[in-house]
């Protein structure tokens, strides 16, 4: 493979090699830090980092507030608390090499004001800031506000022009690169446009040169683009390498830093990680966020299909084929069905699938009686981490409401994240993971279950594997 050469990232020359953020204490201060160490660009996450007491020990975001408002709140102070946390530790473990990054989601609640609160708290320990999931317009201001590189995360270079035109040419200076985050490969929430086929992805070198091509008639040809998503060893990817077409590369990595040693998830995960299977990582819409998201085909994620499999239409009166009285909740209030959805209704219930919940589209759902309680308890508990929320209906607005219905077809994303990153059974939580994650179990570099150390990893991807 021809030699990597380092690029200016940030103000430095490194390594093209990127450590991608995983949200909610997946990518933390150790495992970036480590990552800068080896001259590439470490990421934590900026998404409810976790904190710790002078003895080192993780201290639990328990939330007090009784309202959501009051919750929502306690969340950001966590935020911005365990964002200068982890920044530090990560600025301590790099030891002045490489790259320090923060990511952040911009859909995520209160996202500008966690931005500023984690960069003024901490001033000149994060060199860049890497922000998706939404159309991020004003990142580039904060970031150049506090003299910080910025690194939208973009699908297309149709994304690239609407946040260059609209916002980014006021801050051309300080535009780090852009990370360009295949659709239909990459971990976690994906930027699939609507009129991209989730079951038809299309090759990347064509979309990134558009890009390329893209950058350059704006002005900014030279500033890098990230590779992130479905790379797993740069020998594959070695026609970039040099390519004028593509400009200056890097490579970002986000699934295969999650099995190394300083990678704070839990054992069972990484486990779980050695035994995926082509396919076991897959496309889906239950996301809250309304985006897809590529997750971990589990347990959960199977609760979740069955959940809107058993799904019927319903009119609050009887209206053309919708003429089947079917009583709903405690007072046996009657809706209408059809009478074929009727008997389907029917055999659910026999099965103990007993509670049928309503959703924003005018259907029922039917679970059971330990699930609507869940799922009731979850929506009530909810503490505004996105900045809208299908599953609980809370919005970051002056109402604290999308005004629709709450959606029982989703899930609350915050818990479950947070469950899995601090030990949870995985099979039983959502977990997000690239589509390549199943290359881990073939991989000779993981065989016997070795999981090396992020020096070890970042060794192995200079050479090509």
């Amino acid at each position: 493979m021809k030699p990597l050469k380092p690029i200016r990232i940030s103000g430095r020359e490194v390594l093209p090699l990127v450590e991608g953020g995983k949200g909610v204490s997946v990518s933390n201060g150790q495992s970036s830090g480590a990552w800068a160490a080896c001259g590439g660009v470490g990421t934590f996450s900026g998404v409810n980092a976790d904190f710790y007491d002078d003895q080192g020990r993780m201290i639990p975001q328990v939330y007090t507030g009784r309202t959501r408002r009051e919750r929502h709140e306690e969340l950001v102070a966590f935020a911005i608390q365990g964002g200068i946390n982890q920044a530090r530790i990560a600025h301590e473990m790099a030891g002045g090499e490489g790259r320090i990054h923060m990511n952040v989601l911009w859909e995520m609640g209160a996202a500008e004001r966690i931005l500023h609160g984690i960069l003024e708290g901490a001033r000149g320990l994060v060199h860049g800031v890497t922000c998706g999931a939404g159309m991020p317009y004003r990142v580039a201001e904060i970031a150049a506000r506090y003299g910080v590189h910025y690194y939208p995360i973009v699908s297309s270079a149709r994304a690239f022009r609407l946040l260059w035109k609209r916002a980014y040419h006021k801050f051309s200076d300080w535009l780090g690169g852009v990370v360009y985050e295949d659709p239909w490969l990459a971990g976690g929430h994906n930027g699939l446009s609507n009129v991209e086929d989730p079951r038809r992805p299309e090759p990347p070198f064509p979309r990134v040169k558009a890009l390329r091509d893209e950058m350059r008639a704006l002005g900014v040809g030279e500033v890098p683009i990230f590779m992130a998503g479905g790379v797993w060893r740069l020998d594959e990817w070695e026609d970039w390498l040099d390519n004028p077409e593509l400009g200056p590369i890097a490579f970002q990595f986000g699934t295969r830093p999650l099995l190394t040693q300083e990678s704070p998830i839990s054992d069972a995960w990484k486990c779980k990680l050695l035994t995926l299977k082509e396919g076991d990582v897959f496309l889906n819409r239950f996301s809250p966020t309304g985006f897809y998201s590529s997750a971990v085909r589990n347990s959960f994620l199977e609760e979740l299909r069955q959940r809107s499999e058993r799904q019927v239409a319903y009119a609050p009166s009887a209206v053309g084929e919708h003429d089947t009285p079917f009583p709903v909740g405690a007072r046996g209030r009657l809706v209408y069905l059809a009478a074929a959805d009727k008997a389907r209704a029917d055999g659910w219930v026999a099965e103990g699938f007993t509670e049928a919940l309503r959703t924003p589209d005018s259907t029922l759902i039917f679970v059971t009686p330990e699930k609507a309680e869940e799922i009731h308890r979850d929506q009530v508990e909810c503490m505004g981490c996105l900045s809208a929320c299908l599953f609980s209906n809370w919005a970051q607005n002056e109402a604290g409401t999308t005004g629709r219905k709450a959606d029982p077809r989703s899930f609350c994303i915050q818990k479950t994240l947070q469950a899995i990153s601090h030990a949870a059974n995985p099979e039983r939580q959502l977990m997000f993971a690239g589509h390549n994650a199943y290359r881990f179990a073939s991989d000779p570099f993981y065989a016997n279950g070795f999981v090396p150390t992020v020096a070890q990893l970042v060794a192995r991807l200079e050479t090509g594997a």
